[in-house]
């Protein structure tokens, strides 16, 4: 079954940080583009990032750009999301997925994991 497994979230306050990891399961990352996406209580998916195959492309969601760094090693087939300054409006289930090509808008989607909660609050 080809599927991401992520983790790092959880519950933080206001301004802190999370990193956020996605382990591929069941085939190799090299050669395929990555984006995160994020799903809040009553609200669509949004895609948050992307990163190009090679890593030498990333895109953000206006929301999140300067305080969300996302990278990938392609050695241990893992991306990773790096939040910073996290606000309460950050709060979602965190998702990573396959996406056909990292662009300013973030769509798509493919072989979903379960997702990790972030809770963003005092």
């Amino acid at each position: 079954q080809l599927q991401f497994v992520e983790s790092g979230g959880g519950l933080v306050q206001p301004g802190g940080s999370l990193r956020l990891s996605c382990v591929a399961s069941g085939f190799t990352l090299d050669y395929r583009a990555i984006g995160w996406f994020r799903q809040a209580p009553g609200k669509e998916r949004e895609g948050v990032s992307c990163i190009s195959s090679s890593g030498g492309t990333t895109n953000y969601a206006n929301s999140v750009n300067g305080r969300f760094t996302i990278s990938r090693d392609n050695a241990k087939n893992t991306a990773y999301l790096q939040m910073n300054y996290l606000r309460p409006e950050d709060t979602a289930m965190y998702y990573c997925a396959l996406i056909t090509a990292c662009l300013t808008t973030i769509t798509g989607g493919s072989s979903w994991g379960q997702g990790t909660q972030v809770t963003v609050s005092s």
